[in-house]
């Protein structure tokens, strides 16, 4: 018997466009074991009411098609039923995708969906909000309502808010409650991640995984203009643990207190949120379509990391000597990432 296949297409999200996409689901779908429909979306929220419908009726898998925010949509109707979700990555970060480390080529992706591997997976709630990758408070929900704002995506975007906005940041205090006890910390930020990276292979949390009911969370201490670079360079070479300003805890359950209401954001979402957030995992809570071929895949490094990773090196020495050597390497990378 055939399986079913719901694809959700948002035609406004992400950076891709997506005007052959349905020509290359009828070419490249297996219809020997499949069943499909393409569905559109036509407004915010949409996906989810589609998510939903499917799942009541039983549909095997729903594919997102769409960035990170179009994956939360469908994923939060799935949670908890037998409906698997599965991704058609086309967002500007791509977070969840590259976790999984999915084909980012569309036609390699449908090319998995074929193989149609499910694993069972965790999921993290903010507040009562589903999220799939990472969620956090900060100076990172500080950038997704920047992000948001810009009017337009990708890690260009991304990084020219982080160096235009970063060093202006005023870090917070906050009180975080686990399992373990109850700590006072003063942060830049905190993150909690189910999955490894907040997106374009930016990794907060090297070592997460979406399968061990637990939620890695990161508390980044104040830093001064000097450590910015190695801190971007720590997050791109997946070696955030190692930096000194980097604290990093494992837990289902946390709950942060803050002294002010402020932005929170999932799966890279901005909202507003008071002073009290709580935090936790849903163990094996969805299912989701993996990549089986997934150990075999070595990912080339992005240009953002070549950028980076260029422009830093090229100006270590100066960075060590002269604190003025940071606007210099801040203009470097935006002259790199804008070519």
């Amino acid at each position: 018997m055939k399986k079913t296949i719901t694809f959700i297409l948002n035609p406004i999200s992400g950076t891709t466009s997506k005007a052959g996409v349905p020509e290359l689901i009828g070419r490249t779908i297996d219809k020997e074991l499949f069943d499909y429909d393409i569905v559109y979306t036509e407004r915010a929220g949409h996906a989810t009411e589609i998510a939903a419908e499917a799942a009541e009726k039983g549909v095997d898998i729903v594919v997102a098609v769409g960035g990170d925010g179009t994956v939360n949509e469908v994923g939060r109707a799935l949670i908890h039923t037998s409906t698997a979700l599965a991704i058609m990555p086309c967002g500007s970060g791509n977070g969840l995708a590259r976790h999984l480390m999915l084909p980012m080529n569309l036609k390699r992706s449908l090319e998995t969906i074929n193989k149609c591997v499910i694993h069972d997976l965790d999921y993290g709630v903010i507040n009562d909000i589903p999220f799939f990758c990472t969620c956090g408070m900060g100076f990172d929900a500080f950038v997704s309502m920047k992000f948001a704002e810009a009017g337009k995506r990708g890690p260009i975007t991304y990084v020219e808010n982080v160096l235009r906005e970063g060093l202006r940041y005023k870090p917070e205090t906050y009180v975080i409650s686990d399992e373990t006890g109850t700590k006072i910390r003063k942060a830049f930020l905190i993150s909690c991640a189910n999955a490894s990276q907040y997106g374009n292979n930016a990794y907060i949390a090297p070592h997460a995984s979406m399968a061990d009911g637990l939620l890695d969370i990161i508390i980044m201490e104040p830093f001064e203009m000097i450590d910015a670079p190695q801190i971007s360079m720590d997050l791109f070479s997946k070696t955030i643990e190692n930096n000194s300003k980097i604290k990093m805890l494992k837990s289902s359950r946390v709950l942060v207190k803050r002294e002010n209401e402020g932005y929170i954001h999932y799966d890279g979402d901005p909202i507003m949120a008071g002073k009290e957030i709580e935090i936790h995992v849903e163990h094996k809570g969805i299912k989701m379509v993996v990549n089986p071929d997934a150990d075999k895949s070595k990912r080339k490094p992005t240009a953002v990391v070549n950028a980076i990773s260029e422009a830093f090196n090229n100006l270590r020495d100066d960075i060590e000597s002269n604190r003025r050597s940071i606007l210099a390497l801040n203009k470097k990378i935006l002259r790199r990432l804008n070519k």
